[in-house]
């Protein structure tokens, strides 16, 4: 009998953390929407409990980013699970949180703690203002070193899974951090100038489109994708503004997207290719590693994609291989001629 309650705890245990795992998109969103409803970030950092929680502002938030659980899955296909297993998981499971035990106590706090963090970065990001160690500190509260180290990683894995960016330090002596770009957008990121948060992670997003695509999508499957996750064209959405713009325009025009006629296509229609941008500052890999990151599993379930992701990896590396052997022959071949005396010649 003890055996078998551990193994019941185990699984609830394991139940959990899957829940908690699709789920962390959602509060990454809900974050970013709360984020949004203030000019500044004090009310986050001072627990300002007239402030709405994640929760309360997640039905404003729906459709700003792709929904949460809204991934394209190894097959290429997208997968656009609802909430509905969870509440019946929840129902089915309901006896077991019927008597809190001090585990999911702490469990909540430490859930509470990271949608808070969560909510901080992107505000900080967002109002273009330094993410300071002690502000953070100030946010978790009680808290020993290697519960915020874990927290910290857990918030900055989120919003990297969602929005493309990387939890940075840029000033080592004041403790100051930054959410950077993974690509080179104008703006980290923001592409417009002023406040914004990152376009990176749609541009990742549609980046895999294209390349599971066969590395070309035309304009009706990358709107497809878009209009799941509940991004129109001619409609304005609070992250990425008018979103045709951003994708048939600015991104064409920066060189991360190529959009051309299908050949022989009558009527016309069009496609989008990467751009010689997205080419030079990410990779095949790169993109699916972000995806794999937003389906909460690794690359290599992208088969077959993985292995061609894999072959240009190798390609690139023999090009550089290449590249640096004659370079240095060059080099040899310039010291040698440098050497020469007029008497050699």
């Amino acid at each position: 009998m003890p055996r078998r309650r551990k193994g019941k705890a185990r699984a609830r245990k394991k139940h959990n953390q899957t829940r908690a795992d699709s789920k962390s998109h959602k509060r990454v969103q809900e974050a970013a929407a709360v984020g949004d409803e203030s000019p500044s970030c004090s009310s986050v950092l001072d627990g300002d409990p007239q402030r709405p929680s994640a929760t309360e502002t997640s039905s404003t938030y729906q459709g700003s980013w792709r929904p949460s659980s809204t991934t394209i899955t190894s097959s290429g296909a997208l997968d656009t699970r609802s909430d509905k297993g969870d509440k019946s998981q929840d129902k089915e499971h309901s006896w077991s949180s019927e008597v809190p035990s001090p585990e999911t106590s702490c469990s909540d706090l430490l859930t509470t703690k990271l949608d808070l963090l969560e909510q901080f970065l992107l505000c900080k990001y967002e109002m273009q203002e330094p993410i300071l160690k002690e502000d953070m500190l100030k946010i978790v509260g009680e808290i020993n070193p290697d519960q915020f180290a874990d927290l910290i990683k857990t918030a900055s894995d989120h919003i990297e899974a969602v929005f493309a960016v990387d939890l940075k330090e840029v000033d080592s002596s004041n403790h100051a951090y930054d959410l950077v770009s993974k690509l080179n957008l104008p703006n980290n990121g923001r592409v417009y100038a002023g406040n914004g948060l990152p376009k990176t992670g749609l541009l990742m997003s549609i980046l895999g489109v294209i390349f599971m695509k066969g590395n070309s999508a035309t304009e009706e499957d990358i709107w497809k994708f878009l209009n799941i996750m509940e991004v129109y064209a001619g409609r304005e959405h609070r992250i990425y503004g008018e979103p045709w713009k951003l994708i048939n325009t600015d991104l064409v025009q920066l060189q991360y997207l190529e959009y051309r006629q299908v050949p022989d296509s009558d009527p016309a229609r069009y496609e989008f290719l990467w751009g010689p941008r997205a080419r030079a500052e990410t990779s095949k890999m790169q993109v699916l590693q972000f995806l794999a990151k937003g389906g909460d599993t690794g690359p290599s379930a992208f088969s077959p994609w993985y292995e061609e992701a894999l072959r240009d990896e190798e390609r690139t590396r023999a090009t550089e291989s290449v590249r640096a052997a004659t370079g240095a022959t060059a080099r040899h071949d310039i010291t040698a001629l440098a050497a020469l005396t007029p008497s050699d010649v």
